[in-house]
């Protein structure tokens, strides 16, 4: 045997996620394992949709349903498949009693009457991207249940703000699959190694910089965006910082989220209220950037801070760098 594999077998495997999350429990504020399982059951979903997403364009499930969600939005074959694997892992799990996802109208009752969380979620955020194999992912956000145990779900287990979440999370689907979630103690993230089907510790301790040099939104809304936001971006360029936009939010955040910036998705003329939903996009990931050391903001103030009074409420969002997104704040 060579040297350089000695030095290789020597190395340690690394963390996987089933064990960090075994070592981490006692830091969870009801440290039963019904949390550490509902991670699990998400981890296992996002494998499943990791494999599919991988094989998309070989086995057909690309392109449009020809039909529409809730939020009027054009479903991909792909929303649809995601959406199928997280409920039924949630279900089958037994943790979660009741879901909310994008792509359902009403609550999701999952039969799990014992359960004590519930999940709301965006099961696959960024589809219409899907056919041009761009970056995509799912977003989760997780609440101890305010309901009676042994009954259904009730809206008010769903609508109780963003700084109620006891998780919160995204899974990323790119070059390499990535887990990134926090419990309220940090922000840690875990990359999918396909060959043993595992998920392992990769970034232990992520935090985003306090500023950064990109600014990430859609440009060709200019001329309907405030006033305020214009002025932000022009004060971007003259810095000659850099326009970075996917177009998939997890995607966008995620490079932000590591390189330090901003990520803006302001009021328009034809979405005055924003376009993004406050439960299962605007909420984990804000809970995840504070987490990370940075903030999130609406047009009213931190976005935690909201009060949700609907399942599907949209609201605007700013979000990143904590210095960047002050000074945005600064302007309204």
């Amino acid at each position: 045997m060579s040297l350089l594999q000695e030095n290789a077998l020597a190395q340690p495997v690394g963390t996987t996620l089933d064990r960090y999350i075994m070592r981490a429990q006692a830091d969870f504020p009801y440290a039963t394992g019904e949390l550490s399982q509902l991670l699990r059951d998400l981890a296992l979903a996002g494998k499943i949709v990791h494999r599919d997403v991988n094989r998309a364009g070989l086995s057909g499930i690309i392109g449009s349903m020809g039909q529409h969600n809730v939020q009027g939005e054009q479903q991909q074959r792909l929303d649809v498949e995601a959406n199928i694997r997280f409920i039924r892992a949630l279900r089958n799990g037994g943790e979660a009693c009741a879901i909310l996802s994008e792509e359902e109208d009403d609550i999701i009752q999952t039969g799990n009457y014992q359960g004590q969380y519930v999940v709301a979620m965006d099961p696959l955020d960024g589809s219409s991207n899907i056919d041009v194999n761009v970056s995509i992912g799912t977003i989760f956000s997780i609440y101890r249940r305010v309901s009676a145990v042994g009954q259904k779900a009730t809206p008010a287990d769903f609508l109780q703000g963003g700084r109620a979440q006891v998780a919160a999370g995204y899974i990323l689907y790119g070059t390499s699959t990535m887990l990134v979630y926090t419990t309220g103690h940090g922000v840690v993230g875990f990359t999918y190694e396909n060959s043993l089907g595992e998920f392992f510790l990769s970034h232990p301790r992520i935090m985003i910089p306090a500023t950064g040099p990109v600014f990430s939104c859609n440009e060709g809304h200019w001329f309907d965006y405030p006033d305020y936001v214009r002025q932000f971006l022009t004060a971007c360029k003259e810095r000659r910082m850099s326009g970075r936009y996917v177009g998939s939010l997890v995607a966008d955040y995620h490079r932000n989220l590591f390189t330090g910036g901003i990520y803006l998705y302001p009021p328009t003329a034809s979405n005055p209220l924003g376009k993004l939903r406050v439960l299962y996009e605007n909420f984990p990931l804000a809970l995840l950037i504070e987490q990370a050391g940075g903030r999130a903001a609406s047009d009213n103030g931190p976005m935690l801070d909201l009060q949700p009074t609907d399942f599907h409420q949209r609201s605007p969002l700013f979000i990143g760098s904590a210095g960047l997104v002050a000074e945005l704040v600064e302007l309204l």
